[in-house]
């Protein structure tokens, strides 16, 4: 599956890890070293998340229910919260510095491409 920003005509990723279980979620991007250009985690459904044990920073992205994106983070660094977002169904994770190559920015429509 690949991830377009539709809105910038930008690829965000062209590989996606899915995490839509309660193990997969759970475990998320803990206990990998980083997360390497072009790939992301999806994570649904979700509001918030942490970066709590983690070995590296990550971009994030939260989406409601059509693809919009409604609040996102730049270079969220390890052992930090983000905040609840109520309308968010989705999370996209990234490599750090992807919204800034993309010009992605709240409000952008987000599609999943096979």
């Amino acid at each position: 599956m690949q991830v377009y920003n539709t809105t910038r005509g930008t690829s965000l990723a062209q590989s996606v890890i899915l995490a839509d279980s309660f193990f997969t979620r759970l475990k998320g991007l803990l206990g990998r070293k980083n997360l390497p250009r072009g790939r992301c985690m999806l994570i649904k459904p979700c509001s918030s998340v942490h970066t709590m044990f983690m070995a590296f920073p990550i971009d994030i992205l939260f989406l409601d229910d059509k693809g919009r994106v409604v609040a996102m983070y730049d270079s969220l660094p390890p052992f930090r919260l983000s905040r609840i977002v109520h309308q968010s169904r989705m999370v996209i994770e990234l490599p750090p510095g992807t919204l800034a190559l993309t010009n992605t920015a709240a409000g952008d429509i987000i599609k999943f491409c096979q």
